[in-house]
């Protein structure tokens, strides 16, 4: 692409302030970990393993493109192309299936809560899916990027170009696309639906109970009550136990009163704990979804495009999309490890509490 100095400077520094936010944020929600133990749990783990694949993004693939985009020129040889080729496609991917096991493990947590405490603090099950999410992209693009000229038999990209060979082979990225992005946003699609479906189902359960609750409601009786017995009275004992009937009526209505409002008490002491555990539980996985749904979109307005303008493009053969959209929906693309450590804080408090201790430490080391 050719543009005006003027331009080519704005865009360069737009590139370079994306870089520091990309490199910038994840490094602090990586450091975040070492200060704050309290972050180091499974689903939090999940998240650190995507803040690695969005620094990856930030430190190698985006810094190595620049000046490829620039000059239209590789100038690093076939060999590094090779390896930022496979960097670039695993970590893109890596990024989209941790979205994926990030919406699995909220989607467990609200639907099946039981089984995933029992599996919280297994570090052996933790480390599998985390090493999964890598695998996988490294299955699916790695050996084409590697072998895709020996297989084939033909070699399309130019010389002092770095392009992987299957990039203008339509039905390789239709099913690498429907990998990398159909199954994912699919996946997450379903998670969340089960999730919003389960609250909203508890919600309603929960209206009804209190307004059944309400309706159940019946007034105390309070009224006092007196022992009749044999004795007769004269009229001069019955004037004056008449004052004493009074005071006697009224201490037995307060002692009654008092003790039917501590049984009351009691009783309601009791019933609390087990409700007060499900509004708190479902309080928390209102906010566990919302937080979810937020990174999700960002995922879908990120990835979307790109998918399926490669896609179109590589069937017409490039001719009928120009490849100023196609560099559009890259860097939509890369924006997206940017966003990702800004959503952390925003959509969960134990990110910010972490954030503020580890900026609290920095600012204790720097003044001492």
């Amino acid at each position: 692409m050719q543009f005006s100095r003027g331009i080519n400077i704005l865009i360069l520094f737009l590139i370079s302030f994306l870089i520091l936010l990309i490199v910038l944020g994840n490094s602090i929600v990586m450091l975040a970990f070492v200060v704050d133990k309290r972050l180091r749990n499974q689903s939090n783990f999940f998240l650190l393993n995507l803040a690695i694949c969005d620094f990856l993004v930030g430190a190698i693939t985006v810094p190595v493109y620049v000046p490829f985009m620039f000059t239209g020129k590789w100038i690093f040889g076939r060999f590094l192309c090779k390896i930022w080729l496979t960097v670039n496609y695993t970590t893109s991917t890596a990024s989209a299936f941790n979205i994926v096991l990030i919406s699995y493990d909220r989607f467990l947590s609200v639907i099946k809560a039981v089984y995933n405490r029992s599996v919280q603090n297994s570090q052996s099950q933790t480390a599998i899916k985390i090493a999964l999410v890598w695998i996988f992209p490294f299955l699916i693009y790695v050996p084409a990027i590697i072998f895709w000229e020996i297989i084939t038999g033909t070699n399309i990209v130019p010389e002092y170009s770095c392009r992987a060979g299957f990039i203008g082979t339509w039905y390789f990225l239709l099913g690498a696309s429907s990998l990398d992005f159909a199954f994912p946003m699919i996946s997450i699609s379903f998670f969340n639906l089960r999730i919003f479906w389960n609250i909203h189902k508890r919600s309603r359960k929960k209206r009804n109970g209190a307004a059944f609750g309400k309706s159940e409601k019946r007034p105390i009786d309070v009224t006092p009550y007196i022992i009749a017995t044999n004795d007769v009275l004269t009229s001069t004992q019955a004037n004056g136990i008449e004052k004493s009937k009074s005071s006697q009526y009224e201490t037995v209505n307060a002692t009654y009163l008092l003790d039917s409002k501590a049984n009351f008490s009691s009783q309601i002491g009791k019933l609390p704990n087990k409700v007060q555990f499900k509004v708190i539980k479902l309080s928390r996985d209102k906010k566990a979804a919302k937080s979810l749904a937020i990174l999700v979109s960002v995922f879908a307005l990120c990835w979307a495009p790109y998918s399926f303008l490669v896609s179109i493009r590589a069937a017409c053969q490039g001719s009928c999309i120009g490849s100023l959209w196609y560099e559009i929906t890259i860097w939509l693309l890369f924006s997206n490890s940017a966003i990702n450590p800004i959503l952390y804080p925003m959509c969960h408090k134990s990110f910010r509490n972490a954030f503020k201790l580890l900026f609290h430490k920095c600012l204790k080391f720097f003044t001492t």
